[in-house]
């Protein structure tokens, strides 16, 4: 059966096809499971079976074909892809390194179905289960449905009784299928009116002329956090979201120096509507535009950011790859990502908070992406910048002042002002404007041609203005990916697909491909 993505799964689908491959298990979800005493690998291998049959989403695959919108593949069932592994030293490779291994692994998602699947056994009998799982196919409600119904199937093996699952009544081909008969435009006029505020460049004072070099990662492990933010949150009634994502506000609107900060952050589509049962990935972004310019006390700012936030999710069930082309047709570059997840089984087991630096990568994706996962302990804090909008002591500085701020203002609620953010962080002051120097350089002969070329031969065109963006000249963003494999084809390289979905004119991004072959 071959069906369109769901709406939910846009953004998973660029940010996979976006990322490096040695970078695209940070989208996986893994989950560690222990297993009831009593089971057999046999009973293991039956309860991942019957699941994977009752559930599409476990055995379906993503493709784009020459001329058209990717699309999935629901495979017919079949056994669920298993290791079985023992923790005893007999020779055989050890369980770490081995699920080391797997999770790393991108996955084929052409190929390969979404799970992977490691039981480790101690003595012969299986004692815990290690579940990698394409967030192409999942989202964490979807990951709770699924570990509430094995645990279900499991005590009904070991109790030997027969275990009552409800079945499944909606699939991921029926809410697509719903998708196919909404009228998206109504909620797109909103985020179209939100996009017209927008600043061209969110990072404008703080750019550097010239690609990004490098994307710098650190991250923030803070026990105190955790406690901070529940009583804030608890004392405004809101979400402690809520309050790491007033906190991110105040201080990149202190970093840019903009009257607002403009990002995006996420949220799911599961309040309402007949298919909001339906195992499969279903969360979409959301455009935040929280105004600070005159200076609010942080309970206002904490205020604003709850009303946004709703106001935005009232309007978040349209189809990313829309969004992502009113953005670029209004010439407005996307900065920041923010995310927050619970990981209520983690834990961190750190006394104070410590600052860690994980090895710079290569840049890609938008300039920002800061990550709040909420530990059974403490809160890590992830920021991801690029090299040319934040520096070492920049990244350094805003994961410190962001806890500062959250425990400042839990000990003192009346004495915190947006303004006080930016001292409390201490960032340097922005350069002044550098002169800009015309970084275009003169396309090798026939990459102008190419890469107008692949943009019609994806998007069904007779003919692209490469004086246009992509999305200005009629470019459709879920269908960059195939763009660039055409690229590929014809012997062409050097162009990513942030930058396709950006506002540059696809003549000035044709005099980055190469022909690697041709020209070292």
């Amino acid at each position: 059966m071959n069906m369109d993505l769901g709406w939910g799964q846009h953004y998973i689908w660029l940010r996979y096809h976006e990322l490096p491959p040695g970078a695209r298990h940070n989208t996986h979800i893994i989950l560690n499971l222990d297993i009831p005493a009593g089971l057999t690998i046999q009973n293991c291998r039956a309860v991942l079976n019957q699941t994977v049959r009752r559930h599409e989403t476990l055995r379906t695959t993503y493709h784009f074909d020459r001329d058209g919108d990717p699309y999935r593949v629901v495979r017919p069932p079949g056994p669920c892809p298993l290791v079985v592994l023992s923790a005893e030293k007999d020779g055989t490779a050890m369980p770490a390194e081995v699920v080391d291994r797997l999770g790393t692994a991108e996955f084929d998602i052409a190929e390969e179905w979404p799970i992977r699947v490691v039981i480790i056994t101690t003595e012969g009998a299986p004692r815990q289960a290690v579940v990698v799982l394409n967030h192409l196919a999942v989202d964490m409600w979807t990951v709770t449905e699924l570990k509430r119904e094995m645990w279900a199937s499991c005590a009904g093996v070991v109790a030997r009784r027969p275990t009552a699952v409800e079945p499944v009544r909606h699939r991921p081909s029926d809410l697509v299928r719903h998708e196919a008969s909404l009228d998206p435009a109504p909620a797109l006029a909103y985020w179209e009116k939100e996009i017209e505020a927008m600043p061209a460049d969110g990072f404008g004072d703080r750019r550097r002329p010239g690609p990004p070099v490098e994307t710098l990662r650190a991250s923030l492990v803070s026990p105190a956090l955790l406690g901070a933010a529940q009583r804030i949150a608890a004392r405004h009634r809101v979400w402690p979201s809520q309050v790491h994502l007033a906190a991110y506000t105040a201080l990149m609107a202190a970093y840019t120096g903009g009257p607002s900060f403009d990002h995006l952050t996420f949220t799911g589509n599961r309040e309402s509507g007949p298919y909001s049962n339906v195992l499969t990935c279903m969360f979409s972004p959301l455009l935040m535009r929280v105004d600070v310019r005159d200076d609010p006390p942080f309970a206002e700012l904490l205020a604003r950011v709850a009303d946004r936030f709703e106001q935005a999710r009232e309007h978040a069930y349209v189809p990313y790859g829309a969004v992502v082309e009113l953005l670029a047709r209004k010439g407005a570059r996307l900065a920041s990502e923010f995310n927050f997840i619970k990981q209520p089984t983690l834990e961190s087991r750190a006394r104070r908070s410590r600052v860690t630096w994980q090895p710079a990568a290569d840049a890609y994706g938008t300039d920002t992406y800061v990550r709040v996962d909420q530990w059974r302990d403490s809160v890590v804090v992830a920021l991801h910048a690029a090299s040319s909008v934040m520096d070492g002591d920049a990244v350094e500085r805003f994961l410190r002042a962001l806890e500062t701020v959250i425990l400042t203002y839990d000990a003192t609620p009346d004495g915190l002002r947006t303004s006080d953010v930016a001292a409390l962080a201490g960032f340097a002051p922005a350069p002044a404007p550098a002169r800009r120097h015309d970084l275009r350089t003169v396309p090798e002969q026939g990459a102008v041609e190419a890469l107008t070329a692949a943009v019609a031969q994806a998007n069904g065109l007779a003919g692209v203005d490469p004086d246009r963006n992509y999305a200005g000249a009629g470019g459709r963003v879920l269908r960059i990916p195939r763009v660039l494999a055409l690229l590929r084809d014809l012997g062409w390289a050097g162009v990513t697909l942030h930058e396709l979905t950006g506002v540059t004119p696809l003549g000035t991004l044709a005099g980055q491909l190469l022909q690697p072959g041709v020209r070292s």
